[in-house]
């Protein structure tokens, strides 16, 4: 699945989209806004790179990124619930994890989690990718296109 295939897909879905990023960094709402048309679904992002904006912007509550840090399934999940309701979309994705170049919170580089939310279903996909900052990136980037192109087919 590319950028450009999810866009038409949204698009003739009639569903709205947005996106909430940590180590993404803005690629996934950047990939969808530099196709023509896309303020017909994407409805825009949230870049929350640290801790403190995940919480404060999302109002992830910090016993949970202090139980289980903000590299995990838990917190990936509730970045793309909060930020659905936060941006008023009908689906949003969240990327969190590790790209490098060093371990964090004692994860390993390249640890990923991809949160998708619609209506009243969040889904939280782990990985555990190899490569470059910029690798583990367009990778995690190419996961999520797939993972919203299903959740889509299955609310249809």
């Amino acid at each position: 699945m590319t950028a450009e295939e999810l866009h038409a897909l949204f698009i003739k879905a009639n569903r709205s989209l947005s996106s909430v990023e940590s180590f993404t960094g803005g690629r996934f709402a950047s990939s969808m806004t530099a196709i023509p048309g896309a303020s017909k679904f994407f409805v825009g992002g949230c870049v929350t790179y640290a801790t403190w904006e995940k919480v404060r912007l999302l109002n992830i509550k910090q016993e949970r990124v202090d139980q289980f840090g903000v590299v995990s399934q838990e917190i990936a999940g509730d970045m793309a619930m909060h930020g659905r309701f936060v941006l008023g979309s009908d689906y949003c994705i969240s990327f969190t994890g590790n790209a490098g170049p060093s371990p964090m919170e004692n994860k390993p580089v390249g640890l990923i989690y991809i949160g998708v939310s619609a209506y009243n279903y969040t889904q939280v996909f782990e990985y555990l990718l190899w490569g470059s900052r910029e690798e583990v990136i367009n990778q995690a980037l190419s996961l999520g296109y797939d993972h919203l192109a299903r959740m889509l087919e299955q609310f249809k």
